[in-house]
């Protein structure tokens, strides 16, 4: 049985092995005439996809997408999921992309920066050029999805985006709340590149999210039915997630969680597989210690006996002003480990942690389509689930457990807890743990599997 958090209901029991949710009359393509000029050959294309698309609404109101292809669902799924809350589509993405101050004013500039420090526009750009032909397809779907909708639902006023680029699904590539780059802190943050004439009115605010999850898989051993079991126990708010069902003529077939304005089951279950995700305690992110010196052409950092150049960017952040868009400047350094993000006494603290967008977006898809444990398995190759731990279980009665998916090798003469010697090339990390050097369960003795957001040797 799975539980998982829905829209329209506070917790919904789902058999993994039954049949899906019974749908209501309300059946619907989008399509609509509306008002907003659009290229003519660009609508024929959104008019084309939507014909192959049709979302069905259950007595819950959840949608069911179904597509000839992979691509048709994304569509369907974009604008089912604009239909119940554009807002929230919106603003997951004004914040992935580091742009919520040009909507909610100075207050929301440093959680801006804080983002900008990791997400380059142009760079995600290059990287969308650079994705296999399959994905590619999936992020045009995506953004001609949430497009389509805006067209032919002139009512709705976006309040910065008014247009969706393909490139922008790189930006939010996994589901969980506070994903690694949340752990910059906005206080140390502003303090160093700051200069006293704003205060970042959100920084000391929690965004009230709850955190974490439980996940409970059971070996069919232990049922009545002899399937195995999935348990999802999401920690978050009520709205966090949508819940929808996606289904295609190439083989998608998932039911479950889906983050506001990504394409893929974050967590949920096909008619052959189930996985949840827990928050991992595994050390996926450092910080280093640079040396910095200081001179007219630039700041530079001792490494391994020399110096190495900052690379420094302008960067011009947007924010509301009354009626107005008003700007902000900051000078923001990298070092190769990363941006720096503080300072500590005499020496700025850079940070290094997973970036790896194409692989991320990959690896949070094709586990959707998983015909069994050896592809899930395959899948976790990709070493991107970087925040979370995963639960799974599937139609053939294997139980599964992840702890953690990043993790990469270090020196262990080294206390990696603290900030490292940022000029010690032997603080680099020396490639990842492969799954096989990592803590995994497959169908253990016991014939079950929890975790609640615990390090793995505990148990109830």
């Amino acid at each position: 049985m799975l539980i998982t958090q829905g829209l329209h209901r506070l917790v919904a029991s789902l058999f993994l092995y039954a049949a899906l949710l019974s749908c209501t009359p309300e059946t619907t393509q989008p399509t609509v005439e509306a008002e907003r000029s659009v290229d003519s050959a660009e609508l024929a294309s959104w008019q084309a996809r939507a014909a192959n698309v049709t979302i069905k609404r259950d007595t819950w109101g959840i949608p069911h997408i179904y597509g000839k292809t992979d691509a048709d669902t994304v569509f369907g799924t974009l604008y089912a999921q604009a239909e119940d809350d554009f807002n929230r589509i919106e603003v997951n993405y004004l914040n992935a992309m580091g742009r919520l101050a040009e909507a909610e004013g100075d207050g929301e500039l440093y959680r801006d920066l804080r983002m900008k420090l990791f997400i380059d526009p142009a760079d995600m750009q290059a990287k969308y050029g650079q994705s296999p032909a399959w994905l590619k397809e999936l992020m045009n779907a995506f953004a001609d999805g949430l497009n389509y909708y805006l067209y032919t639902h002139p009512e709705i006023t976006p309040r910065v985006i008014t247009r969706f680029e393909p490139w922008m699904a790189l930006t939010f590539s996994e589901g969980s709340i506070g994903g690694d780059i949340e752990r910059v802190n906005l206080r140390e943050l502003q303090d160093f590149y700051g200069d006293g004439d704003m205060v970042a009115q959100t920084i000391a605010v929690s965004d009230g999210e709850p955190r974490g999850s439980n996940g409970f898989a059971i070996a069919p051993s232990n049922t009545i039915n002899g399937n195995a079991l999935l348990m999802i126990n999401p920690h978050t708010s009520f709205f966090f997630r949508s819940e929808l069902h996606m289904v295609s003529e190439e083989g998608l077939n998932a039911y479950g969680a889906v983050t506001w304005g990504q394409f893929f089951v974050y967590q949920g279950f096909s008619d052959k597989a189930g996985w949840m995700h827990t928050s991992s305690r595994a050390d996926a992110i450092d910080t280093y210690l640079e040396t910095i010196t200081e001179r007219d052409d630039g700041v530079y950092y001792a490494y391994d006996g020399g110096e190495r150049k900052l690379r420094e960017t302008i960067l011009t952040l947007p924010y509301r002003s009354g009626d107005a868009l008003a700007e902000r400047t900051f000078t923001v350094y990298h070092s190769h480990h990363g941006p720096i993000i503080r300072g500590e006494g005499d020496q700025w603290v850079s940070i290094k942690l997973m970036q790896e967008p194409i692989d991320a977006l990959t690896q949070s898809y094709l586990r959707t389509k998983a015909a069994g444990h050896n592809e899930f398995y395959e899948n976790m190759r990709l070493h991107t689930n970087s925040s979370n731990n995963t639960v799974y279980a599937d139609a053939q009665g294997n139980i599964a457990y992840y702890h953690g998916n990043f993790i990469p090798r270090r020196d262990l003469s080294f206390d990696w807890n603290s900030p490292l010697d940022g000029s010690d090339p032997a603080t680099e990390w020396q490639g990842l743990h492969t799954l096989e050097e990592s803590i995994t369960l497959l169908n253990p003795e016991n014939g079950w599997i929890q975790n609640t957001n615990n390090w793995p040797f505990t148990a109830a």
